[in-house]
């Protein structure tokens, strides 16, 4: 594979490539087995594929959060040695290659925005639109891959793509998951031993309220997760939400749901000192 820093020269590489269709996967780095999914994903269905490495400081409010998220740059490229091609390349810039000016740009996202992360972490999606945005317009990919378990995140893009007429076509990717149930991610190495021990009980509490999908009351199902997280030593419930994929509305009670739509639980929980989220489909219908 290929290893570039600079935006000149991977672009010299793709167009010296000229190879279609070329695959995209953006990441913020200490890459696991969710990421290197996600980038199998990509060389099954192209022919080239750029992964970025990028801590985007735009998307992050809280500044300790920044500060802390784990970085390996080795680890994260000997990890994908074993998976990328030789024309494949991996991006792993510094902030002034992404941002050579300020971004500015304030994007309008509507109700998508103002729920659940976006209630929790104000400014979050704005920065991620212009990171992605800007990788969009650096890499010109023709399909960009991103994990499911960045549930809101995802809708936000493809709404991204739509209000800025890219062509890009968005493909969410399967949540992968530790042996018992704890959804991978960057920042599960952060979690104290006794903390990482009890954090199964987040999926298992969202696989429980699935279950009960059919036959209970939407509030039943809501207050059900949130006493058994809780409950839980070391683990609070920021939210959980039951909404729609499209217009990610909560659904307060069974008279607010539509035909035709799908809908997920989603969650965020503070496990210890470190916030995670979750979520899983859930049919109400």
């Amino acid at each position: 594979m290929k290893k570039t820093t600079t935006v000149g020269q991977l672009q010299d590489h793709i167009a010296s490539l000229n190879i279609s269709p070329a695959g995209f996967v953006p990441t913020m780095g200490a890459l696991h087995d969710g990421h290197i999914s996600l980038v199998g994903i990509a060389k099954e269905k192209c022919r080239l594929v750029t992964v970025s490495i990028f801590v985007n400081p735009n998307q992050f409010n809280d500044k300790d959060d920044l500060k802390n998220y784990p970085r390996n740059i080795e680890k994260d490229l000997t990890l994908l040695q074993k998976v990328m091609g030789k024309d494949d390349v991996v991006f792993f810039p510094e902030v002034n290659e992404i941002y050579p000016e300020e971004d500015t740009r304030r994007f309008d996202f509507g109700n998508l925005e103002r729920v659940m992360e976006g209630a929790h972490r104000p400014g979050h999606f704005n920065g991620v639109a212009q990171v992605v945005s800007r990788l969009f317009e650096i890499v010109k990919p023709d399909i960009a891959f991103f994990g499911q378990k960045d549930f809101q995140q995802l809708t936000i893009i493809r709404e991204l793509v739509r209000q800025t007429g890219s062509k890009v076509k968005i493909t969410g990717c399967p949540i992968v998951r530790e042996s018992d149930g704890l959804a991978m991610s960057s920042r599960n190495q952060l979690l104290e031993p006794e903390i990482r021990k009890r954090a199964p009980v987040i999926f298992k509490t969202l696989s429980e309220a699935a279950n009960m999908a059919k036959a209970g009351e939407i509030e039943d199902i809501r207050n059900y997760v949130i006493k058994k997280i809780n409950s839980t030593e070391g683990f609070t419930t920021e939210y959980f939400e039951i909404a729609d994929d499209i217009e990610l509305n909560p659904v307060q009670n069974r008279a607010g749901l539509k035909q035709g739509m799908r809908y997920w639980g989603c969650i965020a929980v503070k496990a210890g000192k470190i916030r995670l989220i979750d979520n899983i489909e859930i049919s109400l219908l």
